[in-house]
C-alpha cells in the first residue's frame, strides 16, 4: 500500500460557496421504501425461499413501510412467481404499494408489465447507468447515448402504462440514473429532465427520481452538495420526488442519507439493518431511530425491535452485530465503571425528579421504546466500578445498596471478575451479595427474642429487648433498653465481646410488594480501629431485619480476622 494509493482518482467536489443545506434541520420523516426483498435479497449468500420472503414482507408491513420493492420480476421465474404470489394470494394491504425494478430494455419492460397485472398500487422502477466511468468502460457512449436509452424506455413504459392505468391500477413511475454519484451533475439533470418529459410528469403526476450512491465514492457532504446542485439545475423541480438510495462502501451510508435529506431528499430506499451488496445498503432502522432521538416521528414502528431482528436473521441467515446501532445486543450495555456510575445516577435522578424528557447519561434513547426494557443496561466485568454492581442489584433484584456500602461490595465483585476472567451474570452477583452479607450467620446467632415497648406521657417510645444468642457452642441471654428496637438490641449486646463496635447508620426498605414482602436492612458499623464494616439482614419482620444486619456485620468482622 505504500505506493498503491497513487493509482486512485480523488473525487472532485462541486464548488458550492453558497450551499444552503448545512443550516437546515430534519423535522419530518422521509417517504420510506424498503428494498430488502430486492437489493437486500440479491446480496444474500443463501437466497430466501417464498415462505421466508412472505414473512419478511409482512414484517415490513407491520413496521409501517408503505412502499416495498419486491423484486426484479423479469430477471427470473422465481422473482416473477413471488410477485404473483403476493398479488394472487392477497398478501398486499390496500395502503401498501409494490415496487418492481427493471432495466431500461424493451423485452424486460414487457415482462414486468405482465408480472404486475392485477396489483392495486405499483411503482414501475426503471434504470440505466449514467456515470462517466460506465459510459467509458461499459457502454462506450456519451451523455446523449445514455440519455437516449433512458428516454426510449420512458416512452415505452408510458405508452404501455396507459391501458393499465385505465383499467384501475394506481401506477406510478420511478427512474434511477444508476451510479448517479459518479455522473456529472449537469448531465444527470439533463437526462432526468428528458425522462420527466417523456413520462408527461407534472405537479399532479410526479415521477420519483431515485438518485443512488450506487458505489459510495465521496464524503457525505460532497453528496449533499450534488443533491442540492441537481435540484437547482433540474427543470420543473415540482414534477419530481427526490429519492435517495445510498450504499455503504465508505461506511458512511447513514450520514450520506441524512445530509442528502437536508439538501432536498424526500424519500429514502433502505434495508433493515443495512443488508445489501458489498458493505450494504443504508440502514433504515438507524436513520429512523436517529430521527426519533431528535424528537421527530419516523412514522415507522420499531417498538418490538428484538422480534424484528429475529425475523430478519431467520429469513436472511444474516447476523446483526452486537454493536449495531439500536438493535445490537450490547448497544445499551455499559461495562465501564464511570459509565455505569453515571447511568445509575441518571436513573435515580429521573425517579426522584421525573420530567418529560429522557436525560440519562450514555443512553441516547430509552431502551424501553424499542421493547428492550428487560435487558441489562449495566453488565459486570473486571472494568466495572463500584456503582455497577449496585445498579445490577437494584435493577434485577430490588436491593438499594447504600452509597457508603457500594465500594465494599463493588470490590467483592471485582475480585470475583478478575478471578473468573469473564463477565459475571446478575445471578452470580446476587450470590456474592448473599454469601458475603446475608449468609454471615457465624459465630453469632439470635435464637429468640422479645420486644416490650412503652410510650410515656410525652409520646416518647421506650423499648426493652430480651433475647438469647449463640456464640459457637455457647448460649447466653442479653437484655437492653433504648429508644427503639435497634438501640435496645445494640445496648443489649454491649459487654458480650461485641462492645468494640460503634453504630453509624442503617437503611431499610421492602424488596417486594404486598403483604408478604421482605424487609432488608443495611447496617453500617465501625470497629475499634475505626474501620467501616457493613452487614445486611432480611426478614418478614421489619424489627428483626436490622438485628440480623447488626449480627451480619459483627460476624463478617470476626470471619475476616480469623481467615487471615
Amino acid at each position: 500500500m505504500k505506493q498503491g494509493f497513487e493509482k486512485y482518482i480523488p473525487f472532485a467536489p462541486i464548488p458550492r460557496p453558497k450551499r444552503a443545506w448545512p443550516d437546515k434541520r430534519l423535522e419530518k420523516a422521509p417517504v420510506w421504501c424498503s428494498v430488502d426483498l430486492r437489493d437486500g435479497h440479491q446480496a444474500l449468500v443463501d437466497p430466501m425461499n417464498v415462505e421466508e420472503k412472505l414473512e419478511l414482507f409482512h414484517t415490513l408491513v407491520d413496521i409501517g413501510v408503505k412502499e416495498i420493492e419486491v423484486g426484479f420480476p423479469s430477471a427470473s421465474e422465481v422473482e416473477y412467481d413471488f410477485l404473483r404470489t403476493l398479488i394472487d394470494d392477497g398478501h398486499v394491504p390496500d395502503d401498501v404499494t409494490l415496487q418492481v425494478l427493471v432495466q431500461a430494455r424493451p423485452h424486460l419492460i414487457k415482462r414486468t408489465f405482465e408480472a404486475i397485472e392485477g396489483a392495486k398500487h405499483v411503482i414501475f422502477h426503471f434504470y440505466n447507468s449514467t456515470s462517466t466511468l460506465q459510459r467509458k468502460v461499459v457502454f462506450h457512449t456519451d451523455v446523449e447515448g445514455v440519455k437516449k436509452i433512458a428516454v426510449d424506455a420512458a416512452e415505452m413504459i408510458y405508452e404501455m402504462a396507459q391501458p393499465v392505468i385505465a383499467s384501475g391500477m394506481d401506477l406510478r413511475y420511478e427512474y434511477s440514473p444508476e451510479s448517479f454519484m459518479g455522473t456529472e451533475m449537469d448531465a444527470a439533470a439533463e437526462i432526468c429532465a428528458a425522462v420527466l418529459d417523456a413520462l408527461h410528469a407534472d405537479a399532479e403526476h410526479k415521477v420519483i427520481l431515485n438518485l443512488p450512491t450506487t458505489v459510495e465514492n465521496c464524503l457525505p457532504n460532497y453528496f449533499a452538495d450534488e443533491i442540492e446542485y441537481f435540484i437547482e439545475k433540474l427543470p420543473g423541480r415540482e414534477r419530481a420526488i427526490i429519492s435517495l438510495h445510498p450504499h455503504n462502501d465508505r461506511g458512511e451510508g447513514v450520514a450520506t442519507a441524512e445530509l442528502a435529506m437536508l439538501a432536498g431528499g424526500e424519500r429514502v430506499e433502505a434495508t433493515l439493518f443495512g443488508n445489501g451488496e458489498r458493505t450494504g445498503n443504508v440502514d433504515m432502522v438507524t436513520i429512523a431511530m436517529n430521527l426519533y432521538t431528535q424528537g421527530v416521528d419516523p412514522e415507522l414502528d420499531f417498538s418490538h425491535i428484538n422480534h424484528i431482528r429475529d425475523v430478519y436473521e431467520r429469513c436472511t441467515k444474516m447476523k446483526v452485530g452486537p454493536r449495531q446501532p439500536y438493535v445490537g445486543e450490547l448497544v445499551f450495555t455499559a461495562f465501564s465503571g464511570s459509565h455505569q456510575d453515571a447511568i445509575s445516577k441518571g436513573v435515580q435522578f429521573a425517579k426522584e425528579h421525573g420530567g418529560e424528557y429522557w436525560e440519562i447519561p450514555y443512553l441516547p434513547i430509552d431502551p424501553a421504546d424499542l421493547g428492550r426494557e428487560y435487558e441489562p443496561i449495566v453488565r459486570i466485568n473486571s472494568q466495572s466500578g463500584k456503582g455497577g454492581a449496585a445498579f445490577v442489584m437494584q435493577q434485577n433484584f430490588g436491593y438499594d445498596i447504600p452509597k457508603a456500602m457500594q465500594p465494599e461490595f463493588g470490590h467483592i465483585v471485582q475480585v470475583e471478575t478478575e478471578k473468573a476472567g469473564t463477565e459475571l451474570a446478575p445471578q452470580r452477583i446476587f450470590e456474592l451479595f448473599k454469601e458475603s452479607y446475608i449468609d454471615a450467620i457465624f459465630p453469632y446467632q439470635l435464637l429468640k427474642h422479645t420486644f416490650v415497648e412503652t410510650v410515656d406521657a410525652e409520646a416518647k417510645s421506650h423499648v426493652r429487648f430480651t433475647g438469647t444468642l449463640r456464640h459457637t457452642d455457647t448460649v447466653f441471654d442479653v437484655v437492653g433498653e433504648g429508644n427503639g428496637p435497634i438501640d435496645a438490641f445494640f445496648n443489649a449486646i454491649h459487654g458480650q465481646k461485641m462492645d468494640r463496635f460503634t453504630f453509624v447508620d442503617y437503611a431499610e426498605h421492602a424488596i417486594n410488594k404486598g403483604s408478604d414482602s421482605m424487609a432488608v436492612a443495611y447496617i453500617h458499623l465501625k470497629d475499634a480501629d475505626g474501620k467501616d464494616i457493613f452487614g445486611v439482614g432480611i426478614d418478614h419482620n421489619i424489627n428483626l431485619a436490622p438485628l440480623r444486619g447488626i449480627l451480619s456485620a459483627i460476624n463478617r468482622t470476626w470471619l475476616a480476622r480469623h481467615q487471615k
